[in-house]
């Protein structure tokens, strides 16, 4: 049974303001229904629930404002619907658009952080390892615990806005560190030296881990010495989106797993998991899922889920080499990013050579792609996951050098002997 204490009572029975009130009573009502015995203190949230869906959610966002809340922790924003630094053009209709700017608005009226990004750690948003927080969006969730180690479990939209608003969350699933021990043990050592080390290999095995253990928590072996923040940003956002991972573990790699015992709570814990040895054909069946189109047709290319890294921009600028493309071909990161690239004259030179940035938003949940047909090319596994429902277009995956080459030459150009 929940027990609250006498300030958070206080809180649900409105001596805080309305907004708070809302705020307290969503909270408490999520931990009863997930059986949590208390609300913890938070450290801070990531709120994903600031992308326009309905106007319902712009309304519920400004009864909170006009309720007279205000987050408690630091409280980030993943993207918006609408791009606010002007990078690239949205196509939504009027209302749609008015609607959407209030919602981001109010979001920031209620004291969140104006990130508009879906990697808030790598804008400066790093909680510490061990500490309790209320994250939204599912590969900063991932990332978040498995990375960084810190707490959360997946926080959907309101909820996560709640918890800041109240500094508190539902004592249950990967807050408890009974929870986060690794029940799987996956080794991929036996994959070739070269696949392991290459950008083109981490969201398709995210993309295989997350189908092949949903949420089950398990610790990676054969990946020391090899795992970028990158490239665990793009395994981790793959396993989010074709499972439902919240951890992983790479032995010799994420804090909570100096090594395959310490994964697994100990060494019984480890003699009780189950094995799983990844093989070349359970990695070219994975790469050949997020390949829906056929022939060498690309219509557009876009890159940047989760958003791009500094460092990612500067290598998509390496291969370019002062080439111009001949798709149109999109660039999603965050306004971060796009201050960093700015100074140093990056964003200039890439535009000139026909790259579009998105910022503070992404071509899958709103509307910025010019077809809703066609073909679309990816080195994102969240991207080829949820593109075809979400743009109409088909999917072709590949590494961003591929991505590069193929916008170059105006039609598919891939590196097909790295699977085999």
């Amino acid at each position: 049974m929940l027990t609250l204490t006498p300030e958070q009572q206080a809180a649900a029975a409105g001596e805080h303001g309305r907004g708070s009130a809302i705020a307290m009573r969503i909270v408490a009502e999520a931990a009863r229904l997930m059986g949590a015995p208390r609300l913890i203190p938070v450290a801070s949230a990531h709120i994903d629930g600031a992308l326009y869906h309905g106007d319902s959610g712009t309304l519920f966002a400004e009864a909170l404002v006009d309720g007279g809340a205000s987050v408690q922790v630091e409280a980030t924003l993943n993207v918006g619907a609408l791009d606010l630094v002007g990078c690239s053009r949205v196509r939504l209709q009027p209302h749609e658009r008015e609607m959407a700017k209030r919602m981001m608005r109010a979001y920031e009226a209620l004291g969140c952080s104006p990130t508009w990004t879906c990697a808030p750690y790598q804008a400066g948003h790093r909680p510490a390892v061990g500490s309790d927080v209320a994250w939204g969006e599912s590969n900063a969730v991932v990332f978040c615990n498995s990375v960084l180690g810190a707490r959360t479990n997946r926080y959907g939209d309101f909820l996560d806005i709640a918890c800041a608003i109240a500094g508190v969350a539902p004592d249950y699933g990967l807050h408890r560190p009974e929870n986060r021990r690794a029940a799987v043990v996956v080794d991929v050592s036996g994959l070739s030296p070269k696949l392991r080390a290459s950008e083109a290999f981490w969201p398709v095995f995210g993309t295989w881990y997350g189908l092949t253990l949903g949420s089950e928590i398990g610790v990676v072996t054969g990946l020391e010495g090899l795992a970028t923040e990158d490239r665990l940003k793009a395994m981790g956002a793959a396993s989010a989106s074709s499972g439902g991972v919240g951890l992983f573990h790479v032995a010799g790699v994420t804090p909570e797993a100096p090594d395959l015992a310490t994964a697994c709570g100990g060494a019984d814990g480890l003699a009780q998991c189950k094995r799983i040895v990844v093989t070349g054909p359970m990695m070219r069946a994975a790469s050949a899922r997020l390949s829906t189109a056929e022939g060498d047709a690309v219509d557009a290319i876009a890159i940047g889920s989760p958003h791009l890294s500094a460092d990612e921009v500067a290598e998509l600028d390496r291969l370019l080499d002062g080439r111009r493309v001949a798709v149109p071909f999109y660039a999603c990161t965050g306004r971060h990013v796009i201050r960093a690239i700015e100074a140093d004259g990056s964003r200039a030179r890439l535009e000139r050579q026909g790259i579009t940035f998105v910022a503070d938003t992404c071509v899958v949940v709103t509307p910025i792609l010019e077809r809703t047909d066609g073909v679309l090319m990816t080195n994102s596994g969240k991207f080829a996951h949820y593109a075809p429902g979400n743009t109409g277009l088909a999917v072709q995956y590949g590494a961003l050098a591929d991505c590069v080459e193929s916008a170059v030459a105006g039609r598919l150009v891939r590196e097909e002997r790295l699977w085999s």
